[in-house]
């Protein structure tokens, strides 16, 4: 396919993904099935402008003076792929399946200055949320809000329960050219997107992956396991699991001794889990599912650490899926923050005295933050901070210089916010708390 006509796609998914308010993978695959002709290469080429075309959509509707599918698609290919009006029209010329030309307003609005528009179009979040990020980042809400815009790097955790660093790296870099040793972690690396029109980076496939050498983990995800301080013969219990991934990462730490107890109230969120321990070598997990009470009773106040990744309403993860940004509403929030308040009332009670409870969220809103903390603490009295800076450089997995880059996204409580404009990581809150007495 021709740039023209791949263009013309894009507009065709924005204009469905207007009418039908499907998911945006859906919609993408949907075109794929219905339009066979197009080789993997569109397909990635098409996908990205139409993600990139969500991520930036209240700026670009802004600028383009109207948000209709065809004025993001060509917004986005002109102000954030950065293509001249002259260049764009190039595309379509000659090209059947391409879009009409260019108007003289749509020339206007590639160029429009919207510097003085209002901050949730330039930080590219809805409305409603404007007062949250000026919360969570005061002046830099407007440049944080355009980094949570921008496209994610895949980021690979190496599980050293299988290889070292540098045998790992040499087998993922002589498949993924681009790898890199990430500026955070010391066992993570780095495949860089530079290119807003090429392919992701087809981590899951090479072999080191197979092998269970490496695990696609955001570099934050990474940071926020190692503030479990977990060491060898640690028990750990991982609440609200999931899939698995740091659960994973918590095994490797322990070194495969200890015990991981990985629970979640719905077994299908448990699925992946299972391949994944087996390709990873991980043989100190224990899987629990189902009615807490049932699962769990047997471990009140005998948990080194309990590890709770919170359900969250995922804001810190909008790099990766831009269309979850404009679906979010407050009473989705208000649930969640409910939600929060109820996993750590329940989760402490396995902690035992002087054992850790870590709250982590993939968020940047202090709602589900710095908030939740404060009002659990006022709750309780049984713990007490931690500066979880300190915890994970006491890990020794911190890469070199990598502290001085953390200790800004210190908060309240000793808590870390990170973010793609800080960290250039997703948007994880690390929190850590000590049970006293």
């Amino acid at each position: 396919m021709r740039d023209g006509a791949r263009i013309a796609a894009a507009i065709e998914i924005l204009d469905t993904l207007t009418r039908q308010h499907q998911p945006v993978k859906d919609a993408v695959r949907d075109w794929g099935k219905a339009h066979r002709f197009a080789g993997s290469g569109d397909r990635a080429w098409i996908a990205g402008l139409v993600l990139d075309a969500l991520r930036h959509q209240a700026s670009i509707a802004h600028a383009m003076g109207e948000g209709s599918a065809r004025a993001l698609a060509l917004g986005t290919v002109g102000r954030i792929w950065g293509l001249s009006a002259d260049e764009i029209d190039a595309l379509f010329e000659g090209d059947e399946h391409a879009p009409e030309p260019l108007s003289e307003a749509e020339r206007a609005g590639l160029v429009r200055d919207i510097s003085d528009a209002p901050l949730h179009v330039r930080a590219d979040v809805p409305e409603w949320l404007e007062e949250s990020l000026l919360r969570a980042f005061g002046d830099a809400a407007a440049e944080e809000g355009h980094a949570l815009s921008s496209r994610a790097p895949v980021d690979l955790r190496v599980n050293e329960l299988k290889a070292d660093f540098d045998k790992a790296f040499k087998e993922v870099s002589s498949k993924l050219k681009a790898a890199e040793n990430t500026p955070l972690v010391r066992s993570g690396i780095r495949i860089a997107q530079r290119d807003p029109r090429g392919k992701a980076a087809a981590a899951e496939s090479i072999p080191a992956y197979g092998k269970g050498w490496v695990e696609v983990q955001d570099a934050g995800s990474q940071l926020a396991a190692l503030a479990a301080g977990a060491r060898p013969g640690l028990q750990i219990l991982d609440y609200c699991a999931g899939a698995g991934g740091k659960t994973l990462a918590l095994s490797a730490l322990l070194m495969n001794t200890g015990q991981v107890h990985a629970w979640d109230l719905d077994w299908r969120r448990l699925r992946a889990i299972w391949p994944r321990l087996k390709r990873a070598g991980s043989r100190n997990v224990q899987v629990h599912d189902g009615n807490e009470d049932k699962a769990l009773s047997e471990f009140a106040e005998k948990m080194d650490v309990v590890f709770c990744d919170a359900p969250c309403t995922g804001t810190g993860t909008w790099r990766r899926r831009p269309d979850a940004k404009w679906r979010l509403k407050p009473a989705a929030l208000e649930k969640r923050m409910a939600e929060q308040d109820t996993v750590l009332d329940r989760a402490w009670r396995y902690v035992k005295p002087g054992g850790r409870l870590v709250y982590v969220t993939c968020s940047v809103l202090p709602e589900e933050n710095g908030d939740r903390v404060t009002a659990f603490l006022d709750r309780t009295d049984a713990f007490k901070p931690v500066p979880a800076l300190d915890v994970i450089e006491a890990s020794g997995h911190l890469a070199e210089g990598a502290r001085a880059m953390l200790e800004p996204c210190v908060g309240e409580h000793g808590a870390i916010q990170l973010s793609p404009g800080r960290t250039d990581t997703d948007g994880f809150y690390i929190c850590v708390m000590e049970r006293v007495g």
